[in-house]
């Protein structure tokens, strides 16, 4: 073990999942790892800032986990394999590996500065790729365990103004693909969970460099929804779980009816995600994150919010259907 200690041996019979959560300091691996908190689980906590974890560390053990934690900066691949050698010393084992961190940010791809996209395929994709290397090892000597990687409803569909958040989690559910086959008999799981649009601060937080503000495609759906994917993912047989009916649905029109929500998606773009100005292109947490801990949600489910959002989106519909039934 990487200081010498010896796992004790009451820890290693012990009977509670132990869960691995990156990304665990906001949005949705603060409220995953609060759920898997309530089930009295072993939990080590990981994102790049150590005074975040901490405050996510603490409520978790109020709620009756053995809460550990290990700043990480998913990048690294070095930390990450030090993130899975300090779960198993601490606790013998790993059942759960949530691999969740992800920034995101806004800007025609000929705007976005190329360390900006780089950095976002850096985190959301070989984040994943790290978490998995790293893990594997452990999981393949105790012939059991489940990988766990949050995509994206973007996974399956693009946008405009978020290119390279789109093409990491295009890749990252290609690559769960591959490891589904090459792991098949092994005794180890790989699920994957699709969010739609999900409350968090992730929007606050994003690089921007459209020259507006943002805000989510409603309707977001609570991060509470997709912990408890996250959570069922290992006792469930299907591979994929998307969370969000309402935008889930926009995937048949996505596959059928291209030319329609090619336009839909620029139109939603620029007149509901995008709106106001902004006087300062920024690099919000992409290379660095914020000092506390930021919380679960976004306040994007707000009631008066939802409502102007439904609002502007019911518009929105009814100015496209009639632009298109002119022509």
């Amino acid at each position: 073990m990487r200081d010498g200690r010896k796992i004790d041996k009451r820890r290693r019979g012990d009977s509670r999942q132990v869960v691995v959560i990156t990304g665990a300091s906001s949005g949705i691996g603060r409220e995953t790892a609060r759920r898997f908190a309530r089930r009295g689980a072993r939990l080590v906590l990981a994102s790049r800032s150590a005074s975040a974890l901490e405050t996510v560390a603490a409520e978790c053990r109020e709620l009756g986990a053995d809460a550990r934690v290990v700043p990480t900066d998913v990048t690294d691949e070095a930390a990450v394999k030090e993130l899975a050698a300090h779960a198993v010393a601490a606790f013998g084992r790993i059942d759960v590996w949530v691999g969740n961190a992800s920034v995101f940010a806004y800007g025609r791809f000929e705007d976005l500065p190329s360390d900006v996209f780089r950095q976002v395929l850096e985190t959301n994709l070989m984040g994943q790729v790290h978490g998995v290397r790293a893990a594997l090892p452990h999981l393949r000597r105790q012939r059991k365990g489940t990988l766990v990687l949050v995509a994206s409803l973007y996974s399956r569909m693009g946008s405009p103004a978020i290119s390279p958040y789109v093409t990491g989690k295009f890749a990252v559910l290609g690559f769960a693909e591959c490891l589904r086959q090459e792991l098949r008999g092994s005794g180890i799981r790989v699920r994957v969970v699709l969010p739609a649009t999900t409350d968090t601060p992730v929007f606050r937080h994003a690089a921007n460099y459209t020259g507006r503000k943002v805000r989510p495609l409603p309707p977001a759906v609570s991060p509470t929804r997709v912990a408890r994917a996250i959570e069922r993912a290992s006792s469930r047989r299907r591979h994929n779980a998307f969370v969000g009916r309402v935008q889930t649905a926009s995937l048949l029109v996505h596959d059928f009816a291209p030319r329609v929500f090619d336009a839909a998606s620029s139109w939603q773009m620029r007149h509901i995600q995008l709106h106001g100005s902004l006087p300062e292109d920024s690099a919000g947490t992409v290379f660095s994150p914020p000092s506390a801990a930021s919380p679960s949600t976004g306040g994007w489910r707000s009631g008066p919010l939802r409502a102007a959002l439904a609002g502007t989106g019911i518009v929105a519909a009814a100015a496209l259907l009639t632009r298109r039934g002119r022509r």
